[in-house]
């Protein structure tokens, strides 16, 4: 049976401007029912505009700023899509390098819809084998991995899904990645 306790779990939920509100909302409250604490970071402090396709939907507040937090903060990291959400993320260093070091430690990361962009900025996915929104598939491929239309998929703790649709499965095995914890084999590459 699959681990489901996040209970003193740390996750950071990093998203800013034009985040796909469901995409943030869903899989943090599934977070938060595990028991998981979440944080949203994003470059600035203040609020950031979620949207609904391309309506505006709720304003969020936002914890901490990505040039105030550290991969040793957390326990494991979210990323939300959204078309502008990661588009506008990838152009700032702490974003980029806060993402990095994650895949870079082997701590798990869930990136859903366009969040995996920010993945292909920082340059981890070579060799791996991802999904994702599919306007986003040649990136991927140039970015050196293969890439799935799948609901979802995960690949040594890296979690990732292609649309709202997909929140249920991603969840679940967001979850069970996050409970399971650092992916000693994909630190060490």
């Amino acid at each position: 049976m699959a681990r489901t306790d996040l209970s003193g779990k740390r996750i950071a939920c990093l998203a800013t401007h034009g985040v796909e509100q469901v995409e943030l909302t869903e899989p943090r409250k599934a977070l938060e029912e595990a028991g998981a604490h979440v944080d949203l970071v994003s470059m600035e402090l203040g609020q950031i505009q979620g949207v609904d396709g391309m309506d505006k939907a709720d304003v969020l507040h936002v914890d901490r700023a990505v040039r105030d937090v550290s991969v040793d903060d957390y326990d494991a990291l979210l990323i939300p899509g959204g078309v502008a959400n990661p588009d506008k993320m990838r152009t700032n260093d702490d974003a980029v390098g806060l993402v990095r070091s994650f895949v870079g430690s082997g701590k798990p990361v869930a990136a859903i819809c366009h969040g995996p962009w920010m993945l292909v900025e920082a340059d981890v996915l070579r060799d791996r084998v991802i999904t994702s929104w599919p306007s986003l598939e040649t990136d991927v491929r140039n970015a050196g991995a293969t890439w799935v239309n799948e609901e979802v998929h995960v690949d040594e703790g890296i979690v990732t899904s292609r649309k709202p649709d997909d929140i249920p499965a991603f969840n679940a095995k967001m979850i069970e990645a996050f409970a399971q914890g650092t992916h000693q084999q994909r630190r060490a590459s």
